[in-house]
């Protein structure tokens, strides 16, 4: 006998859904083409030209891959930038969010005042932005008066000074390094509350101690906000305005030397090391899938 394939067919009802759905999404879907397809396809056309403003207008000069062979052959300052700053934004992504998850961990404690703690931690984040924050540091509010900068740079000498550096710069920022940490702190407690306390009863009647139950269960079910916190750190560290690379594009883009065309194509190196950086982030942080038995998938594969 032939086997009549099954024909897909859709009801109307779903037909509904799916506009009513298209229909919810058509803004954002008219803002990534407008606001970021365009703005993409239009800074990797100016990276393959030399720009000009001209009183007439703006003028485009093609010059291939110029500027990428300028920026990795001649221009010494940009690639000693991008590695001192990826360097320096392993250890900080490491630090805000071990912090923000010691913290959350104290703030899900049934503690009295814990609402007001928790709006403490997230305070800065809506004061300590933009030009609030430069003024906050051109005061050196961001200091820890204690910490000896001199004596952890002898420390660190041997290291090269690309190492060194950020190194140094991480102890010297450490209090604007922990003012990032308020997002992923309410990221986390959105995490810790979602954790069955039923397993943790079972946990301690079998005997299992707070440390146990901290690795053995709370561990496990945040993971996944760990690598979330991860990424959404790298993204806040890589565009926050005390970046040194954003810096450097901006001054480029405005240089009579150099322009938008040398700048794009400084952003959009930067903007690949820090995907890259991103994809390393998920694979060393990502969630195994639970794989199915071989003897199920034989029973799947025959049903099928």
């Amino acid at each position: 006998m032939k086997k009549t394939k099954k024909r897909f067919r859709v009801s109307g009802r779903t037909l509904r859904n799916w506009m009513y759905g298209y229909i919810f999404l058509l803004p954002w879907l008219v803002g990534i083409f407008m606001l970021v397809l365009y703005p993409l396809a239009n800074s990797f056309n100016f990276s393959m030209n030399t720009v000009r403003m001209m009183p007439t207008g703006m003028m485009l000069f093609n010059v291939g891959m110029q500027n990428y062979h300028d920026l990795f052959v001649l221009d010494t300052t940009f690639l000693q930038t991008l590695i001192s700053l990826i360097v320096r934004m392993i250890p900080e992504t490491a630090i805000i969010v071990s912090f923000s998850l010691i913290i959350s961990l104290l703030l899900n404690l049934k503690i009295k005042g814990r609402a007001f703690f928790r709006s403490v931690f997230f305070l800065p984040v809506i004061i300590a932005t933009g030009p609030v924050m430069n003024e906050l540091v051109s005061q050196g509010v961001a200091t820890v008066p204690m910490v000896n900068t001199m004596a952890i740079s002898e420390a660190v000498s041997f290291l090269p000074l690309w190492v060194a550096e950020p190194v140094v710069s991480i102890f010297s920022s450490l209090i604007l390094i922990l003012w990032n940490s308020g997002v992923q702190i309410l990221i986390f407690l959105a995490g810790l509350q979602k954790v069955n306390p039923t397993l943790y009863e079972a946990a301690k009647i079998d005997g299992g101690s707070g440390w146990e139950c901290f690795w053995m269960i709370t561990l496990p079910t945040i993971k996944p906000m760990i690598l979330l916190n991860a990424i959404y750190t790298i993204i806040w560290l890589s565009t926050g305005g005390q970046n040194a690379m954003i810096t450097l594009i901006y001054s480029n883009m405005f240089s009579t030397n150099r322009g938008y065309g040398y700048a794009s194509a400084q952003a959009w190196v930067y903007s690949i090391a820090i995907l890259l950086l991103l994809g390393l982030c998920w694979l060393l942080l990502r969630t195994p899938k639970d794989k199915p038995p071989k003897e199920i998938k034989r029973l799947q594969r025959k049903n099928y």
